[in-house]
């Protein structure tokens, strides 16, 4: 059988058609009058969302063998079976799906985030970091020598550039000399490839540069481009000859899994080896992004519209985790970082929770909470799954796949939880994206258990709040500041404190504290 030869170009049908059927242009009476040939700004922005899926489906079916589709969606019911002793459940996918491999680092450059892809020797981590360059519009010889290769020896010289000899002898201000900088720091496609392999003075020089996009040598300055950083590491432990600093960790934004090569596929690669078939070299100028391009899909991603109703399941998911009430006798400081602030030890503390179910309580899961930066984060790949879509706003199924990836390296599970006793539960203990994404589902079961998609005190205290405390008089306030009081009585009751409920509780004390100090000021007026 002679093997199709490797397509070269891309295909004129539209990659989403159900979603191109869907969009109805409108007539405007200056299409009558306009030059057709040229177009306005905006219509030169639009498509950039196709253009983002054309270069996703020639990855992966052409340049990356990646046949997986783990980000699942269903327009309908799909078809179920199930395999094996442990009835391995595996879903037809009713809806176009993808793979995490290709999807999750392609998004990082959409919004210049931060990428780790963890995996063993030979999965196509690098090769992977490489096409996102070249999708930016980089040459293919300038971003193999960009990229930093973690080494033992690596130094804050190797890793960011040097001071001109010359000037070192000369000069006698530090400001006179000049520096010779490594031209990845201008970049704005910079790959890091094992960085759990580079010294921890060198690790601290790189965080300065991945975080506040500026590099420092001897006083001088060089500020970096906003860019997508892609990290690569043989293993997601944080492992290899150096232990990776907790700084640097924290800021990475998403976190995939290079995952393992499909036997079946074999043939493809003889192909590859017979045709003398190189990807990187043959990319496609249609999915080629220019740097205009790349700003206005950021500014395009932005505007993707999070509905108020999945804003506060998320909402209700991330205040789970933080809540830790043997750490203190205060609600403030009722938190895990007080717990780990200790020293003492978590399991020990865990053993002193007051009766609660540990099956039911979602905190009783992990040993930290969320970050300020992961919720943004999780927020702006959320929008950005579904602006890649074709979608206006996002879903609740674009929430439910993404949290896994962002969430993965900084939801700590507690492993000796009682959840995670049980055979079914078992899995969870290795498998942290399946985790994360199951307790998410468990968190909007109990959202829905509460009814408060219906019915929610305090989103109603906060839109009265919110209409300002201007010209209201004492009687109105003090109105108010009761209601609050009744809130707060009426949550008392409930016998077991849980995390949701701390959040709720600190926020009626922060509106009830804001209209306390207005009828002061009231008062004294």
């Amino acid at each position: 059988m002679k093997s199709v030869p490797f397509p070269r170009h891309i295909p004129a049908a539209p990659t989403n058609p159900a979603d191109k059927s869907s969009k109805k242009a409108s007539f405007r009476i200056r299409d009558l009058f306009d030059d057709q040939s040229e177009g306005s700004e905006d219509e030169k922005a639009s498509g950039l969302d196709e253009k983002l899926r054309q270069a996703y489906f020639w990855i992966t079916n052409t340049a990356i063998i990646s046949p997986f589709y783990d980000i699942e969606y269903h327009e309908q019911p799909p078809q179920s079976f199930f395999f094996g002793d442990s009835k391995v459940q595996v879903d037809l996918p009713t809806g176009q799906s993808y793979s995490s491999f290709v999807l999750i680092p392609l998004l990082t450059l959409a919004v210049r985030k931060r990428c780790l892809i963890v995996g063993g020797p030979g999965r196509g981590k690098t090769a992977t970091s490489i096409l996102m360059g070249l999708l930016a519009g980089y040459d293919l010889k300038d971003m193999k020598r960009a990229i930093q290769h973690g080494q033992p020896q690596m130094t804050v010289a190797d890793l960011l550039g040097h001071p001109f000899p010359g000037d070192l002898m000369k000069s006698e201000d530090p400001s006179q000399i000049r520096i010779s900088w490594r031209k990845w720091l201008g970049m704005r496609v910079k790959i890091i490839d094992e960085y759990n392999r580079i010294p921890t003075r060198t690790q601290s020089a790189l965080l300065t540069v991945l975080a506040d996009n500026y590099a420092e040598i001897m006083d001088q300055i060089y500020e970096c481009p906003e860019a997508a950083w892609y990290l690569t590491a043989n293993d997601d432990a944080g492992g290899g000859t150096y232990q990776v600093i907790e700084a640097l960790k924290d800021r990475i934004d998403v976190v995939v899994r290079a995952l393992h090569f499909n036997t079946r596929f074999l043939e493809d690669l003889q192909h590859r080896i017979e045709t003398r078939f190189q990807p990187e070299k043959n990319i496609p100028g249609e999915i080629v992004f220019t740097e205009e391009e790349l700003d206005t899909l950021y500014q395009e991603i932005l505007a993707i519209q999070v509905p108020a109703l999945i804003r506060k399941k998320i909402e209700f998911f991330a205040r789970q985790f933080e809540f830790f009430e043997p750490a203190s006798t205060k609600l403030e400081y009722m938190t895990k970082d007080t717990a780990k602030l200790s020293g003492l030890d978590f399991q020990e503390l865990m053993s002193q929770e007051s009766g609660k179910d540990q099956i039911r309580d979602l905190g009783s899961q992990a040993k930290n909470g969320l970050s300020v930066r992961k919720l943004m984060t999780m927020l702006l790949f959320t929008k950005a799954l579904a602006y890649f879509r074709g979608h206006g706003e996002v879903e609740d199924e674009d929430v439910r796949q993404i949290i896994p990836f962002v969430l993965h390296d900084s939801l700590s599970p507690y492993l000796e939880s009682p959840y995670f006793d049980s055979e079914e539960n078992g899995p969870y203990r290795v498998d942290r994206i399946t985790w994360i994404r199951k307790t998410y589902d468990l968190s909007c079961q109990e959202f829905e258990r509460l009814k408060l998609q219906k019915h929610d005190p305090v989103e109603e205290t906060e839109k009265l709040f919110r209409m300002g405390l201007e010209d209201l008089s004492i009687k109105e306030v003090e109105k108010r500041m009761f209601q609050i009081e009744q809130i707060l009585k009426e949550m008392s009751k409930t016998q077991k404190l849980y995390g949701h409920m701390a959040d709720d509780i600190l926020k009626l004390k922060y509106f009830h504290q804001r209209y306390t100090n207005y009828r002061r000021w009231l008062q004294w007026k």
